[in-house]
């Protein structure tokens, strides 16, 4: 039984990390993931250009369809999650959306 459950958590997570192609990021995502193409080992801000706390459910999304890893836990605020750009979402970074002006 446990072993059944570990498999069906393993197949939500490989579906959760497969991207179809058709899918674009939102605005805030967009902003978000191109904040990390200069950054060293492509690490993504906490904070956007004001100051504001990036929404977590930005972050959350970007990780859910893999352009975004966790990268480590910040021992300071444990509740933070520090990432970084993946392969793909560099590309989707790199990308130009005609409808999103940033």
């Amino acid at each position: 039984m446990v072993d059944n459950r570990l498999d069906a958590e393993r197949t939500t997570q490989c579906a959760s990390q497969s991207t179809p192609k058709n899918v674009r990021p939102t605005h805030a995502q967009t902003r978000w993931l191109r904040r990390g193409l200069d950054q060293p080992g492509g690490k993504l801000p906490l904070f956007d250009e004001d100051g504001a706390k990036i929404s977590p459910r930005t972050i959350q999304s970007c990780i859910d369809r893999g352009w975004a890893e966790p990268w480590f836990q910040n021992p300071l605020k444990p509740d933070w999650l520090v990432c970084r750009l993946t392969d793909n979402g560099r590309t989707i970074a790199q990308q130009t959306y005609p409808e999103q002006t940033l």
